[in-house]
């Protein structure tokens, strides 16, 4: 069972992928269709018995697509949050709190210092930025999948109307939300622009780019980042960021805890960041919980464990 289309989730190479309609397309479009032996697709709401184990899907509000997993044997059931957010996102379906008995919690953002603000201030920032510096294009880091569908969604809602230019590596991605419903408004590529195009303009790349040599073709540029990690601000100066938006996919520490409460879990098992923290919380709170090691972690899939 697969929560979604993040690299440090879902690997190719595995024989079976089971995984919501939307991460199987997501993975298709990112590794291939033959990267995986078998796929199979289970919406939300709809339960496969395996066994005498039933297994479905939960919303997890996180990117497109994504999912908690439910298992259920008996009067057991075992939730599997993978990476969840509870903010309102108009990119994906919100998140589904599940009653259970085990709760296993994905800890990225799992310390007290970690509480992030409102979506509408941070692209607040990037918008008082553009009336400032109208002669300057803002080049935006974000990862491919979620963070830039995601913060095209908010300018929209924010009322900017304007074409937003792309790079290569997003547009695959911007098309597959399109294709499932998601309305981006005019999306346009960067490659082709002539540098006076680029004037004023909001230009979305992957980080990586914005430290190479495709950025010298922005005029001016104004580096912006966003991800939940801009709440500390030396990582909004490693990245080089004049404008950082503390714009995050993942549950920040009081939405964490309140979700553990909230499934009602007995036993909670803690993993994907600050684990000691929140076992911790859980221990003055009469919480059964402990770290879980995961095979693999911090390997080469881990380099997408920071769209957050």
């Amino acid at each position: 069972m697969v929560t979604h289309g993040h690299a440090d989730h879902c690997r190719p190479g595995s024989a079976a992928l089971l995984a919501t309609p939307e991460t199987a397309a997501i993975a298709a479009a990112r590794y291939g269709a033959g990267a995986f032996g078998s796929v199979q697709a289970l919406p939300c709401g709809e339960t496969l018995t395996i066994g005498a184990a039933r297994l479905r899907f939960a919303p997890a509000g996180h990117v497109l697509g994504s999912a908690q997993a439910v298992i259920e044997v008996g009067a057991r059931r075992a939730v599997i949050s993978g990476d969840y957010k509870r903010r309102a996102d108009p990119t994906c379906a919100p998140f589904e709190p599940v009653a259970c008995d085990l709760f296993v919690t994905e800890a990225t953002f799992g310390l007290p210092v970690f509480r992030h603000p409102p979506v509408e201030d941070e692209v607040g920032k990037l918008l008082r930025s553009l009336a400032r510096f109208p002669e300057r294009a803002h080049a935006v880091g974000v990862y491919a999948l979620g963070k830039a569908q995601r913060l095209i969604a908010e300018l929209r809602r924010a009322g900017w109307d304007a074409p937003i230019r792309l790079h290569g590596a997003l547009v695959k991605l911007c098309d597959l939300y399109e294709a499932h419903g998601v309305a981006l408004g005019p999306l346009l590529p960067a490659a082709a622009a002539e540098k006076q195009a680029l004037r004023g303009a909001v230009v979305l790349a992957p980080p990586s780019a914005l430290a190479d040599r495709w950025a010298r073709r922005l005029p001016d540029p104004v580096i912006c980042a966003a991800s939940g990690w801009m709440r500390l601000r030396q990582r909004a100066k490693q990245r080089g960021a004049e404008v950082a938006m503390a714009i995050s996919d993942h549950a920040d520490w009081d939405e964490l805890t309140a979700t553990i409460v909230e499934t009602g879990a007995a036993e909670v098992w803690v993993t994907h960041g600050a684990e000691e923290a929140l076992c911790r919380w859980c221990a003055l709170n009469g919480i059964d919980a402990r770290p879980l090691s995961l095979a693999g972690r911090g390997d080469e899939g881990e380099a997408e464990a920071g769209a957050a």
